[in-house]
């Protein structure tokens, strides 16, 4: 999810989609460009895509990151960015393409979900929240773009089942959008904190045993109810991890972690 500035709008290619706006676009194996858009992506993973993907296939989050991403710190950003790694193969495949298409569909990630919209926060100094944005961005080549299936941002996001991955890349990009200023110091990203960060964002195997079996909760309180959420379902443990990532690298105050007194 791109950070946008009102600014930047001019900048953003495709065309920008209002709230009741349509698009036509349909996708389906009887067109010659199927699966096309599989091929050689710089496809961003993010948290709650990685989460998705590592249950589908019934690994670690650990194999997972081994396997299939790499992980990429640019110079100008604070944080790693993760990123599918294609097949090593001449087309540079996405190592989920199969001949008959998307072998973890149900679970595919967010930009997949989201094709051929295009999603992004648009950040306003005056306004408390950010608001959604949505472009319309098929490439070139997509034939579906010329299908006669109309849709409404609502009713794609219906369709595609994608109100769990905008709500939680929602969630992420706010903490994502901390990391446009550097709260490393000397340490840097590759640090204890840094490190400490990633996992808590991107491993949530690893996650999970320092919240439950180090000594985080004789230090930090957690309320019973919050406990017993994140210890029966994952999704409640990541968005208590992004919390934690606020609280413990920003000093945001939450209700949801306390310092024990004493």
């Amino acid at each position: 999810m791109k950070h946008i500035a009102p600014e930047n709008m001019d900048q953003i290619s495709g065309i920008r989609l209002e709230e009741g706006d349509t698009f036509s676009f349909h996708c389906h194996p009887g067109l010659s460009c199927f699966n096309w858009c599989c091929r050689n992506l710089n496809l961003f993973l993010y948290p709650y895509d990685l989460l998705r993907l590592k249950q589908r296939l019934g690994i670690t989050s650990d194999q997972f990151v081994d396997q299939y991403v790499d992980i990429v710190l640019r110079p100008s950003s604070h944080f790693p960015e993760v990123l599918l790694r294609m097949a090593e193969n001449d087309e540079k495949t996405c190592p989920f393409l199969t001949d008959q298409g998307c072998s973890v569909y149900p679970d595919r990630p967010d930009t997949c979900r989201s094709f051929p919209v295009e999603r992004g926060s648009l950040y306003d100094e005056n306004a408390k929240k950010p608001k959604p944005i949505h472009f319309f961005r098929p490439p070139d080549f997509c034939l579906g773009q010329h299908e006669d299936k109309t849709w409404t941002i609502e009713t794609w996001d219906e369709d595609q089942d994608a109100r769990s991955y905008c709500q939680m890349t929602s969630r992420w990009a706010e903490v994502r959008r901390l990391f446009q200023t550097d709260p490393w110091g000397k340490e840097g990203p590759d640090g204890p904190r840094g490190k400490m960060a990633f996992m808590a964002a991107y491993n949530i195997d690893r996650f999970r045993e320092f919240v439950f079996e180090s000594s985080f909760l004789k230090r930090y309180k957690v309320k019973a109810a919050r406990l017993k959420k994140i210890k029966n379902d994952e999704q409640e443990l990541m968005k208590f991890g992004f919390e934690w990532i606020k609280f413990f690298v920003w000093g945001v105050k939450t209700k949801a972690i306390r310092l024990k007194k004493g």
